[in-house]
C-alpha cells in the first residue's frame, strides 16, 4: 500500500476521528524521546561532577607535596625531593583522595565500592582508582620547567541507566584527571 504526502494530510484532516491512533503515537513516541534525552542528560550531569570531584581531589594531593617540593624549588625545580646525606631522595605524598571524594559527594564505602545513594538507590559507585605521581627529574634541562610534577590519576565510575521505569546495563567509564605542579617564579 503506497501513502503518498497527500493520503497522510487526508488523513490528519479527516474529521471522522481517523487521525486519533496517529497522534497518540506520536505523543508516545515523543514522550519516549524526552526520557531518552533526559536520561542521558542526568549520565553527563553524574559523569562530569564525579569528574570535577576527582579533579580537586588530584589537586588538593598535589598541593599536599608542595612542603616536599620545596627544595627543588629553593634549586629552581620544581621535583618532590628531600636532602638525604649527601643526596636528594623523591618524596611523593599520596594524600587520601577516596576520602575527600567520600567527605565532597558524600560517598559510602559497600563491598569494595565508594558509592552515592539517592534514598535507597544507587545513583553512581566508584572504584579502581589509581594515581601515579611523576617526579620532574633534579637539574632538569629544561629553562622553563615545563615539565612539572604530575599526578595523573584514573577511576572506573558506573551509573545505573535507567529507562521505561526499568534498569539497563549500566553506563561504565574510566574518568582520567591530570594536575601538575609548576612554580611560577
Amino acid at each position: 500500500m503506497e501513502v503518498t504526502f497527500g493520503k497522510f494530510y487526508d488523513i490528519l484532516k479527516d474529521n471522522k476521528g481517523t487521525s486519533f491512533p496517529l497522534i497518540i503515537a506520536l505523543a508516545l513516541t515523543l514522550v519516549m524521546l524526552l526520557c531518552g534525552v533526559s536520561e542521558h542528560i542526568r549520565l553527563v550531569i553524574i559523569a562530569q561532577g564525579v569528574r570535577d570531584a576527582v579533579q580537586s581531589a588530584v589537586i588538593s594531593t598535589v598541593n599536599d607535596n608542595y612542603d616536599d617540593v620545596y627544595h627543588g624549588v629553593r634549586e629552581g625545580y620544581s621535583g618532590a625531593y628531600q636532602p638525604s646525606a649527601d643526596d636528594f631522595e623523591e618524596s611523593f605524598d599520596y594524600g587520601d583522595i577516596y576520602g575527600r571524594l567520600d567527605e565532597v559527594l558524600g560517598l559510602r564505602y559497600k563491598n569494595g565500592y565508594h558509592v552515592k545513594y539517592a534514598g535507597d538507590l544507587v545513583e553512581f559507585r566508584l572504584s579502581g582508582l589509581s594515581v601515579n605521581l611523576i617526579n620532574m627529574p633534579l637539574a632538569s634541562g629544561s629553562p622553563d620547567n615545563k615539565d612539572g610534577f604530575l599526578a595523573d590519576a584514573m577511576i572506573r565510575l558506573e551509573v545505573p541507566v535507567k529507562f521505561g521505569g526499568k534498569l539497563i546495563s549500566p553506563m561504565v567509564i574510566n574518568l582520567k584527571v591530570q594536575a601538575k605542579y609548576m612554580p611560577l617564579f
